[in-house]
């Protein structure tokens, strides 16, 4: 089954994938683009660009790929990837959990009922924990060698987005205020106000989608830099965490572990194959983006990619 799907893989190109962006495209029409942040709501939500990194190297892309977003909530997945490698399973997993949620990304209810433990780290609570534990002395050195390891890792040009920046901290979330306060309180944050800068940085963290589907691929393929535990521990997480109380329905529709962020972008991981990164601004009422779920289940389905054979 592997052999064929990478030779199906290998095979795609922009005119088979076509159609199925079209299709996307149409059921990305019911999405709305994230007004609460105004530097977001200026994205169309009829943009759309795929960008796929197969094992051999190969590439194939499609729709608006010269397009540069934020990564925001997609960053929580390589923001995990770098704690584990920096500070191991063990202890990352003592400040966050792996349990998936069954309430909204800025639930402060959740995060009270469970203690002050956040239930996983794509949620916001477990990001700003884990944001609070970022190598570095304050946010902005936090934010620049987070950013530089992604870059030599996988070989992408990311970069930190000022003006997006700006207009975060312009329009800072009551919610993630809430539960900062609620952590520090608890004492989860040694630092309440670099944790949350930081955290807003991370997710201004912005690029194309080939530069997405780049970071995709160090979880996909293996990688003599990154530790082939850390990347199954991610991929795991991704699987029954990354679309929030959507996740358990997906894993079952497409299978494979995904993150999306509010920012539009969408990464599929295919273990030991490729990964498939989306760009298509428009939201569901969870915050995940229409268009690029829709897009990935499709090929998932065409492929039978999923991990579940």
């Amino acid at each position: 089954m592997a052999v064929s799907v990478v030779k199906e893989l290998e095979k795609l190109t922009p005119t088979e994938l076509s159609p199925w962006v079209e299709q996307a495209k149409t059921k990305a029409e019911g999405g709305r683009v994230c007004d609460r942040i105004p530097q977001l709501a200026l994205a169309d939500s009829g943009w759309f660009a795929v960008h796929i990194c197969c094992k051999s190297g190969k590439t194939i892309s499609f729709g608006d790929t010269v397009s540069i977003f934020p990564l925001m909530s997609v960053i929580k997945t390589f923001s995990l990837l770098y704690l584990l490698e920096n500070f191991g399973a063990e202890k990352v997993f003592g400040w966050v959990g792996m349990e998936p949620s069954d309430a909204p990304f800025n639930s402060l209810e959740q995060l009270i009922s469970d203690r002050g433990h956040p239930r996983n780290p794509m949620i916001n609570s477990g990001a700003i924990t884990l944001a609070d534990k970022f190598p570095g002395k304050d946010a902005n050195q936090r934010t620049f060698l987070f950013c530089q390891w992604l870059n030599q890792l996988a070989g992408c040009q990311l970069s930190l987005d000022e003006v997006l920046l700006a207009s975060v901290r312009l329009t800072r979330s009551t919610a993630n205020e809430a539960i900062a306060n609620y952590l520090a309180d608890v004492g989860n944050l040694e630092n309440l106000e670099i944790a949350l800068d930081t955290y807003e940085q991370i997710c201004c963290i912005s690029g194309r989608v080939e530069d997405l589907a780049l970071l995709g691929k160090l979880l996909a393929c293996e990688n003599t830099c990154l530790s082939a535990q850390n990347c199954r521990i991610v991929n795991d997480v991704m699987l029954t965490c990354g679309l929030y109380e959507a996740s358990a329905e997906f894993a079952v529709r497409v299978g494979l572990p995904m993150k999306s962020g509010i920012g539009g972008g969408l990464v599929a991981i295919v273990p030991g194959e490729g990964a498939i990164a989306c760009y298509s601004p428009g939201l569901d009422r969870i915050g995940n983006p229409v268009g690029a779920i829709a897009f990935v289940e499709v090929l998932a389905q065409e492929l039978q990619l999923s991990i579940f054979g």
